[in-house]
């Protein structure tokens, strides 16, 4: 159990580093007089999105195999990173 919580916090946690979702929170924390406020907001919506994250997968996980899924995950992100060259070049 504490090997899947370290590989999830290791993940998430660099997914997360630069991402729009810490520059946001990074400029509302600018903006705040209470930064307290914008870790407790910035805290909650990442629960609530994981949540939501955790509840689809477990649904996901009982009609799609694994090894099915890995595949449609690792196509997904090329396609983003596909995305995201195409963007820089413009």
């Amino acid at each position: 159990m504490i090997k899947i919580i370290l590989s999830t916090f290791l993940i998430v946690f660099l997914a997360e580093l630069g991402d729009k979702t810490q520059l946001a929170t990074m400029l509302l924390s600018a903006k705040s007089t209470s930064k307290l406020s914008v870790f407790l907001g910035a805290s909650l919506a990442l629960i609530c999105t994981t949540i939501i994250g955790v509840l689809c997968g477990s649904f996901i996980e009982k009609y799609i195999s694994k090894n099915l899924l890995n595949i449609i995950s690792a196509i997904v992100f090329i396609f983003i990173g596909i995305l995201i060259l195409i963007q820089t070049k413009k």
